[in-house]
Order: C-alpha cells, then sequence, then structure tokens
C-alpha cells in the first residue's frame, strides 16, 4: 500500500528529516570508530611493509657480503621513494578523492610485498623496495587529509594519533615478525611473513573505512597545485613543523636502522629473533602517540616538543652504555619521545593549513621520510666508520636542532603577541 500524502510541498534539493546532514566523526560513534580501526590498520600496514627489511639487516648483509651502508638502502630507497613521490599522489588524491587514493595505494604496496622475497641479488631488493615506497605514498598524506576533512577539530589530534599509534605498532609488528621468521627459515621468509600480515591488515581497512562525506573534488591543475605548495612554503609554522618532523625521523631513522648491527656484534652477540624482540618497545611509541593530544592540552604544543625532544636526548645518552638494560631502556625513551613529537607536530600540520590539506601533509611526510632516508644512511655509515657513539652523535646533532626550531617559534610567538594589533595586522 502506498504511504499516504502529507500534501507537504517537497522542494528540491531541500534536506528531509530522513536525510540529515552529515556530521563529522567524533570519539564515541560507530563512525568513528569504524574509520579509527580502519585508519589504525592502514598505518600498521604501512609502516610494516615499509620498514620490513630494517630488523634483517644484518642477515641481509651476510646473504649478499655487503656493508651495512650498502644494506641500509634497502631501507632507504623505500623511504626516499615515499618522500619523492607523497606530493604528487596528494595531488591526485584532491582530484580523485583519499579513500581511493588510499585503496590503491595499499594494493600496489601489498602486492609488491608479495614480490620482494623473490628478489635475486641485493640490486633487485632495493628497485623493488623503492617501487613499494613510491606506491606507499599514497597512504599517509592522504589518511591525514582524510582526518582533517571528516573528524571534528576538538577530535583531530587524538584521531591523528591512533593513526600514528598504528604506525608503531606496525613498526614493532613487522619487525617481531620478521626477526623470528628470518632466524627460523631465513630473511626472505620473515619478508613474506609481513607481506601476508599486510594483506590482513588491507582486507579490514577495506571492509571498514566509512565513505568520504566531505571531500570535494579539485580539478587536477599543476599551476593550482604549484601555487598551494608555495603557498605553504611560505607559511613559517609550517616550515618550521616540516623541519620538526625530519629530524625528529632522522634520529629515529638512524637508531632504529643500526640497532640490529649493534645487538647482533660484541658485547651483546644476539639473535635475529630476540633482536627482532627488541622492536617491542614501539608499543611505547603507541602509547605516547595516542596520548599526545591530552599533553598538548596540557602543556600546548611547544611544550609537548620540548618534553619530547628531552625525552628523546635522554634516550640516546642511555643507549651509549654497554649494558643491554640500559640500551633497552634508552630505546624506550626514544621510541617514546619521537612517537610523541610526530604525533604532535603532524596534527599541527593538519590544523594550521586552510586549504591544501593534502599538499601540507604531503610536504610534511616528504620531509619526514627524507628525513628516515638521510638517518638511516647517515647513521648506518656512521657505525661502520666509528661504532655506535658515531651514529648516536647525528642523533643528537639532529635533536639538537629540533631544539633550535622550537625555541625560534617560542620566540616567534612572544615577539607576535608583543606586537601592536595594527602591526600584526599588517604582516
Amino acid at each position: 500500500m502506498p504511504p499516504a500524502h502529507t500534501g507537504a510541498p517537497v522542494i528540491p534539493g531541500a534536506s528531509t528529516p530522513s536525510s540529515p546532514a552529515p556530521e563529522p566523526h567524533s570519539p564515541g560513534r560507530p563512525g568513528y570508530r569504524r574509520m579509527s580501526f580502519a585508519l589504525f590498520a592502514a598505518g600498521l600496514a604501512t609502516f610494516a611493509l615499509l620498514y620490513s627489511t630494517q630488523a634483517l639487516l644484518p642477515a641481509v648483509s651476510a646473504d649478499f657480503g655487503v656493508t651495512a651502508g650498502q644494506a641500509s638502502w634497502t631501507v632507504s630507497a623505500a623511504t626516499g621513494a615515499l618522500a619523492l613521490f607523497v606530493l604528487p599522489l596528494s595531488a591526485l588524491s584532491e582530484r580523485f578523492g583519499r579513500t581511493r587514493m588510499m585503496t590503491c595505494s595499499m594494493v600496489v604496496a601489498v602486492g609488491i610485498g608479495l614480490l620482494v622475497p623473490f628478489a635475486p641479488n641485493l640490486e633487485w631488493l632495493v628497485v623493488l623496495r623503492a617501487v613499494q615506497g613510491a606506491a606507499i605514498a599514497g597512504i599517509p598524506a592522504s589518511a591525514m587529509a582524510y582526518l582533517a576533512e571528516e573528524v571534528r577539530p576538538q577530535a583531530l589530534v587524538g584521531a591523528i594519533g591512533l593513526f600514528v599509534a598504528g604506525n608503531s605498532i606496525g613498526g614493532m609488528s613487522g619487525r617481531l615478525v620478521t626477526g623470528w621468521a628470518a632466524q627460523l627459515w631465513g630473511w626472505r621468509a620473515g619478508l613474506a611473513a609481513v607481506a601476508l600480515m599486510a594483506l590482513g591488515c588491507a582486507v579490514v581497512f577495506l571492509a571498514l573505512l566509512p565513505r568520504a562525506r566531505f571531500f570535494r573534488p579539485a580539478s587536477l591543475n599543476p599551476h593550482a597545485v604549484g601555487r598551494t605548495v608555495a603557498g605553504h612554503l611560505r607559511d613559517p609554522l609550517l616550515l618550521r613543523l616540516y623541519g620538526i618532523g625530519a629530524l625528529f625521523m632522522t634520529v629515529f631513522g638512524a637508531v632504529y636502522t643500526v640497532i640490529g648491527y649493534r645487538l647482533v656484534d660484541e658485547p651483546f652477540s644476539l639473535g635475529q629473533g630476540v633482536i627482532g624482540s627488541v622492536f617491542l618497545i614501539y608499543l611505547v611509541g603507541t602509547v605516547s602517540s595516542a596520548a599526545a593530544g591530552k599533553l598538548v592540552a596540557r602543556t600546548g604544543r611547544r611544550g609537548a616538543l620540548y618534553l619530547a625532544v628531552t625525552t628523546t636526548a635522554l634516550g640516546l645518552l642511555l643507549s651509549l652504555a654497554d649494558s643491554l638494560v640500559l640500551v633497552v631502556l634508552g630505546l624506550v625513551l626514544i621510541t617514546a619521545g619521537f612517537f610523541a613529537g610526530h604525533a604532535v607536530a603532524s596534527a599541527a600540520v593538519s590544523r594550521t593549513a586552510k586549504t591544501g590539506r593534502a599538499q601540507a601533509s604531503a610536504l610534511y611526510q616528504s620531509a619526514y621520510y627524507l628525513g628516515s632516508s638521510a638517518g638511516g644512511t647517515l647513521g648506518a655509515l656512521a657505525y661502520h666508520e666509528a661504532g655506535w657513539a658515531a651514529t648516536v652523535g647525528i642523533a643528537l646533532l639532529a635533536v639538537l636542532g629540533v631544539v633550535s626550531i622550537t625555541l625560534y617559534g617560542t620566540h616567534a610567538a612572544r615577539a607576535e603577541r608583543r606586537m601592536p594589533a595594527s602591526a600584526a595586522g599588517a604582516r
């Protein structure tokens, strides 16, 4: 039986009680939970794949007969390619959508991951890892832009913190799985295991991710993209945040690229599986990144960054000891400080950019992963030449850079507050 006609006029384009305007996701709602689980899975797969060879570098060096610096290119090629491709892929996401870009990137990255274990030599391994890094590039910047558009501003730091927490779990579980699989069956089996784990994450991501409700496609105009990028690069705050992300990741890349070599050497002489288990420390990063929102609320953005760099520096100094307990404690502090600082800086980028958020996030990701490539390569070369102390020296220089940028930001903010209103407006 057809429904009774109410007699009320129907105005084309007007919303009706049965189709209310969509609201941004917020904590406690089902859509927010689905989105959080989906992007957590994406973050897990991203870091697990991106750094899948990092815990295996000593085994790769031994199998192919290469140095630590040469083997480190299996990590640096992936992160470097990601840094190069994240900006153009973020521009494509402005036209074709965040969810479509993340989906395509995930499928290609996992597919390449299933091929990586069959690389016949170091050169092919580096090439495949570079292609995989380029594919992964479509995920992080698009995810940040997706969250900035779909989540209430008050919940944005927490939502990005959960995505970053997925990164930390991915980094930990990927290294743990590869380490034990490599000890039992060889490093190729380790890479195959992490690829299968990423495949499971991709299925979860595709099944749970809510559709984008606030995305508005933009035209693919290279000149417009160039203007947007140039505008972001002229923003002093964004530039400082990009520098902070790059330097934090220089520390992290140097430490975690080289730590396997240090632990397999004297005086520790640990096995590959035990070294992989050391990456359980990433769980600390899960906690610190997820708590970044509360930390910012209590201390402010710059206060949170000061706390993060202090924690990281203390961890680096502790790691110089020849005691395994102190080295592990140092890694705990480095990991906590890094993930907290990264979550604070990346969330600040999303909140600062009012337009072209994907490009703003892409520039941050580009700087971040260039820092990872630089840290991994420089840290490995330093270790090869002068040991762990030289690697720590590289990392401490990067920490000093973060402190300098943050102090400059504090000084600039104070100067702007003292500036008369008319002069501030002119500026």
